[in-house]
């Protein structure tokens, strides 16, 4: 017999307030002198997708804490196939064919495949004989995190692709070696540095420095050949990155990235949104304009601004103050969320409660910095509090599991290979 439920009430509470300061900020952001109560209009959907949550999340904690364990994979291929239907029937909205249409309703499911890549993470990584010394094992869960990216890609939302990276996060917490995600950092100074000086400088910096390193070093042979393996790898890796930038990136997520490193300057064009952005965030000043005040806001001068921007709806209303705030909230909630995911006695419920407080930290690091000019524009939501039903729905699913499987956790055997 299961044992009694205990949700956790910290977690609930931050969750609950998350998503109140996020139906507050689109009613904020979709409003217009005269118009509806937050009842209605797009604020008035967003409280729907949280009541259809809350009503989803009734039965989620009415399930045996085994049952997300034992139908983990059946999540996961579900979820895989839906993403291979929107290939074929699915609906272009601002040039990604992410979405599959249900009468008025449009449903996203790239983010529902981050719900179903967790259970299968989590499923790998508990098993008694995975190791990450193992090829084969290493193999599964590449292609358990490459296929939904393949195919999320291949919808032409990178963006959302992307944030299947943050699950190395919980990699490094289960073991393994730090020196991959040393390996992808360097990467990606070496991508930004070559963009920002060309691959043919960039290499010749790259070579003159292995010079001033073999002049001290000569003596030591055993250095030679691997000094020699690595320069050669950043070489090619830096000369085929103006390749992977023409040929992979689109237009617009090229200029995005350009306008993010200072490459050039388009603040009527891919850099509008960022622009308008850093002008409402900085009018709002400490304490901000108030609530339904905001004047760029109210002006519709900021795209998307109750979706991918609407933090700095929060900027300038809210000011510093709220700015911080919200952050603050984002930060203990996910850092609750490890903490639940620690206690866990069981390793595949400490895997799947640590994967989405990654993902959750992967979108307020990257929405956020987009907002405020440190990250390119990659079109991925603030959780909880852009609007949008696809990723409310998912998001609380997400949650709501999480914390059914800490409530439950007191039923659970210690695990003996955790």
């Amino acid at each position: 017999m299961e044992s009694k439920s205990r949700i956790d009430i910290l977690s609930l509470i931050l969750f609950v307030a998350i998503a109140a300061l996020g139906v507050a900020s689109v009613y904020s952001a979709t409003y217009e002198l005269g118009a509806e109560s937050i009842l209605e209009g797009r604020s008035g959907k967003q409280l729907m997708w949280f009541g259809v949550s809350a009503a989803i999340g009734v039965i989620i904690f009415l399930l045996n804490a085994n049952f997300f364990e034992f139908f983990s994979m059946y999540f996961y291929v579900a979820l895989m196939l839906l993403l291979v239907v929107v290939l074929g029937i699915g609906s272009d909205i601002n040039g990604a064919r992410s979405w599959i249409k249900i009468g008025s309703i449009s449903i996203q499911p790239s983010e529902f495949a981050k719900y179903g890549t967790a259970f299968a993470v989590s499923t790998l990584l508990s098993s008694i004989d995975f190791s990450w010394n193992k090829g084969k094992d290493l193999i599964k869960i590449a292609a358990v995190i490459l296929l939904p990216m393949g195919l999320i890609i291949l919808q032409g939302d990178t963006g959302s692709a992307l944030v299947f990276l943050s699950f190395f996060l919980v990699f490094y917490r289960e073991g393994l070696t730090p020196a991959i995600i040393v390996i992808g950092l360097v990467a990606v100074i070496i991508f930004v540095l070559t963009l920002m000086f060309t691959s043919m400088y960039f290499s010749g910096g790259v070579v003159v420095l292995f010079l001033i390193f073999y002049a001290f070093t000569y003596s030591n042979k055993k250095l030679l050949i691997p000094s020699l393996r690595i320069l050669g790898i950043v070489v090619l890796f830096s000369l085929s990155v103006q390749f992977l930038f023409d040929n992979v990136l689109q237009k617009h997520q090229q200029k995005r990235i350009q306008v993010t490193l200072n490459l050039i300057e388009d603040n009527q064009g891919a850099g509008y949104n960022v622009n308008q952005s850093k002008i409402a965030i900085g009018s709002g000043g400490a304490s901000g304009k108030g609530f339904l005040n905001g004047s760029h806001t109210k002006g519709n001068f900021i795209p998307e601004q109750e979706t991918d921007f609407i933090f700095c709806t929060i900027g300038e209303e809210g000011g510093w103050v709220y700015s911080t705030l919200t952050i603050g909230l984002f930060m203990a909630f996910i850092l609750r969320l490890y903490h639940l995911g620690n206690r866990a006695k069981k390793k595949f419920k400490r895997i799947f409660i640590c994967s989405l407080a990654s993902i959750i930290f992967f979108h307020v690091i990257v929405n956020v910095g987009m907002t405020i000019g440190l990250m390119p524009v990659i079109g991925i939501p603030l959780p909880l509090i852009s609007y949008g039903g696809s990723s409310v729905l998912a998001f609380c699913i997400f949650i709501l599991t999480a914390l059914k499987m800490d409530a439950s956790r007191d039923g659970d055997l210690v695990s003996t290979y955790a």
